[in-house]
Order: structure tokens, then sequence, then C-alpha cells
């Protein structure tokens, strides 16, 4: 089988998938959620004329000329109208965010008067609507404020609350399964014999998962046995994505090609033109989407960052961009072979505020020091001819 583009395994991943379907969350929970639909405003904003500012609520005619003594009739706090009309020469002390009292059209700030007894002199005049919010000045009741698809963040969760939503219909988070298999891995504080390693790919990639709105479930190391990871596989038949971790290259121990083909997955390719990432294994059951990624750290990492989360993003509608940004090189490279390499690369500001992308010079796919140092990975495209430092490269952020 002959090695498949980047560009074109991506298109095979995402060929198909729309958005999830809708389930109702507190706004509490919404945060990082996506709205499924248009949210419309259930409220105006404010829903009634409002003072702006502390002071007093007049009659613009009755303070012409200055200076003007009116009689105070009332006080209107916040959260506290003043229910009678008021009349001519006739004031009411008010405080931001209070409600206009009826007759009233303008408000004279505090600093601007003189208070007496029961009465208070204004110094300046002014004109109607003066420090006064008028109804719906934010927005109205029905309007559609939030359009579906948006992500949730704090500003967005500050808006529906205002527009009076306890609950906001979103999509709902796909769910992940994780199976990393292979007899040389135990758990992190667990004792490892001699010849066995740390498991570190479950949680990494599970927090990329939950980070982009997918929900990881973790089930467990699977030791290098036919049966074992069959079942395993078939426990995950419910989940909207399956990824497996190891085992998808072609060696005596590799075994999960063969397990999930016996489990009815159907295998669309399982190399790819890149480096790291090579033994990427891509399925289908039914609508369930099914990854092997390989089991060196650093190759599954930068292979969920390029396929599972925008598979995620795809499946949530998140319209967030996965798209490269252009930077400068910091240090030369070297002419690149037949696969499309991802380099990994600090990133700084240069001189004149440009992105400057220096690579480490070791790449090795199991050095995940080097690779939680990185910022970036450089993008070097298939037989790219040698760089020198300042040349124009594409980098893609890594945000996890």
């Amino acid at each position: 089988m002959s090695l498949l583009a980047v560009d074109e395994a991506l298109a095979q991943i995402l060929k198909g998938v729309r958005p999830l379907g809708s389930e109702e969350v507190p706004l509490s929970s919404a945060g990082g959620r996506v709205l499924s639909g248009p949210l419309r405003a259930q409220r105006a904003q404010p829903p009634f004329a409002a003072s702006a500012m502390d002071g007093y609520a007049v009659r613009a005619a009755d303070i012409a000329e200055v200076p003007a003594t009116l009689k105070v009739i009332g006080e209107a706090p916040a959260g506290h109208g003043f229910s009678a009309r008021v009349g001519r020469a006739s004031a009411v002390r008010i405080f931001t965010g209070a409600p206009m009292p009826k007759g009233t059209d303008t408000v004279v700030m505090q600093e601007n008067t003189v208070a007496g007894k029961d009465t208070v002199t204004v110094l300046e005049t002014a004109r109607p609507g003066n420090f006064v919010r008028n109804a719906g000045l934010d927005f109205k009741k029905g309007e559609t404020l939030l359009p579906g698809f948006t992500v949730m963040g704090a500003r967005q969760i500050g808006l529906a609350a205002a527009m009076n939503h306890a609950r906001v219909a979103v999509v709902r988070r796909p769910s992940v399964a994780l199976l990393a298999t292979g007899d040389e891995l135990v758990d992190p504080g667990a004792a490892p014999r001699d010849d066995q390693i740390i498991s570190s790919n479950t949680l990494a990639i599970a927090a990329m998962i939950a980070r982009y709105g997918g929900e990881p479930l973790d089930l467990g190391i699977i030791p290098d046995k036919a049966a074992r990871i069959e079942k395993a596989i078939e426990r995950a038949a419910g989940v909207d994505v399956l990824v497996t971790i190891g085992g998808a290259s072609v060696g005596d121990h590799d075994l999960v090609q063969a397990a999930m083909e016996k489990s009815g997955v159907k295998i669309g390719f399982w190399k790819i033109a890149m480096r790291p990432g090579k033994p990427l294994m891509f399925g289908r059951r039914g609508n369930q989407r099914v990854i092997g990624l390989p089991g060196n750290p650093v190759s599954a990492m930068v292979c969920t960052r390029l396929f599972i989360l925008p598979l995620i993003a795809r499946m949530t509608g998140n319209t967030c961009s996965f798209d490269p940004v252009t930077a400068v090189l910091g240090s030369g490279m070297g002419a690149n072979d037949q696969r499309q390499d991802y380099v990994r690369a600090t990133l700084a500001r240069g001189d004149q505020g440009q992105l400057v992308a220096t690579p480490f010079p070791k790449q090795d796919s199991s050095m995940q020091r080097v690779f939680a140092a990185a910022d970036c990975l450089i993008i070097r495209p298939p037989h790219a001819p040698a760089s020198e430092a300042g040349e124009r490269v594409q980098v893609l952020l890594l945000d996890f």
C-alpha cells in the first residue's frame, strides 16, 4: 500500500462528519460547549429606561434655567423603582441602574447639585436623555444575539444570562474511547520491570481531546494478546470515536489491525507520508470513526493534533481554525525526503515583530521533553529543498 498524503488522509477522516445531536445543559455548565442553534433574547436589556448615574431624576424643562431648586419627593435605589409620577418642579433621588420614574426624562449627577433638607438645587442644565439608558439599549426581546455553533466562552455565557437563559441547547460532546496496547506499558506510579516503560500517551491525548470538546474514556492498557484486544474493541462499540494507541504497524506483535477487522472495522488506510506518525490507521465501523495511533509519544500527539482534534471539532460544530500560520526560520534546515515533516520548534518574536520558528536539533519521536518545550511544528513539505535562516515557513501552533 502506497503512502497517503496528509491532506488526503484528513479528508478521508472528515468525510461525511456532521455535528452530533443536541442536548440541554445548565448555563453554568456551558463553558466551552457549542450552541446547537441560535439563542434569542427572552427579555430586553435594559428592560426599562434606567439611570446611568447616581443623582436626581428630573424633568429637563424644570432645569432649563439654573440654579433651579426642586422638591425631592422620594428615592429610587436599584431594584426599587419609584412608583408615583413626578410632576413639575419635583425630583427623585436616583441611583445607577434604577428605573426612571414616570414623568422624568433626564438625570442630573449629584456632583452638579446641592442637597437641602427636602430639596435639591441643580447647578447645571441637562438635556432630555442625559445619563439615561433607554429600554432595549443593549438588545431587544426576541433578537438573535448568539448564532448557532457559537463556542460558549465567559463573554457568551454572560450575554446568555443577561438574555434570561438558565439552560442552553448545545451540541453533544463526542465520546472518544482510548485503548493503549503493549506488554511494555505500565501506568504512571506503578513499579515497572526493567524492560517496561511508563504509559504517557493516554493521559496526554485525553487532555487534548477534553480541551477541544470531546469526552475521553480510558479503556486502560491492553496486553499484546489478540483476544484481549478484540474484547476491548468490542467494549467501545457504542462510542463515537475509538482511538487505539500502539500496535498499528505490521510487526509480529502488532495485533491491532487484525483485531479491528475481526470486530467489523473497515480499514481505510494505515500508512501516511508524514514524519513523525507514518503508521497511522483509519477505519469505520458503522458511524464510528476508528483511528489507530502509533505508539511513539510524539508521533501519537502530532497525529492527534493533525487528525483527531479536527475530527472532534467537526463533530461538535466548533469552527476554530487548525490552519498553519507564517513564520521565518531561526536557523537553517536540510532538504526533506518524500514524507511531510513536522519539526518541533520554539516560537518567538523577531526585531520587526515577525514570528521566528527555531527547530530543535534533535527530533526523535520518543523525545517528549522536546515536544513539551516546543511552541509549534514547522511543516516541511515532501522534497522541500534546504532552507536558510530567515526563509518563510508554515507552522502549526501547539496550544494544548
